[in-house]
């Protein structure tokens, strides 16, 4: 999709029927640097959050993923955008912590996915809307028209 379009997208991306796990999305920080690019550091709050035998050995408080997505217009193919994702993974002081990080890659790389079906959710979505906005301002605008036409006769 264009880079527009999947710009807009992912700053709407949850709630979505993909990642029904993620119930809030808090933004840290968002600014524009000296380039011109945009950068959204956000938080987001899921029902779960690790993989479930993080959470049933209270793990959670050790283990850190920092997710990276950026998003670039195609250089060769203008309706077109390139993402690059990266997952950082931390667990700290567990003698299991090489098995942890393999569970939550494992998990991460599922997310991935489903995060890109999303965003494909999301930009239907918004073409739905653009649409229906485009058809609506359309018939409003005939109405008129039609209804001027009929006096005058």
């Amino acid at each position: 999709h264009p880079w527009e379009t999947v710009t807009t997208a992912a700053m709407q991306k949850y709630p979505n029927p993909m990642n029904p796990s993620v119930v809030g999305v808090d933004v840290l920080d968002r600014h524009i640097d000296p380039t011109g690019k945009l950068h959204s550091h956000r938080l987001l709050s899921t029902e779960w959050g690790m993989p479930s035998i993080v959470k049933s050995i209270s793990f959670t408080n050790m283990v850190s993923v920092d997710e990276r997505l950026i998003y670039k217009p195609h250089p060769q193919q203008p309706g077109k955008t390139i993402l690059t994702q990266e997952a950082i993974i931390t667990v700290k002081g567990v003698s299991l912590s090489s098995y942890l990080e393999g569970l939550m890659e494992s998990t991460i790389s599922s997310n991935a996915n489903k995060g890109r079906e999303a965003m494909e959710w999301v930009i239907n979505k918004l073409n739905a809307e653009i649409e229906e906005l485009t058809a609506s301002a359309r018939g409003s605008m005939r109405t008129p028209m039609a209804a001027a036409a009929f006096v005058e006769k």
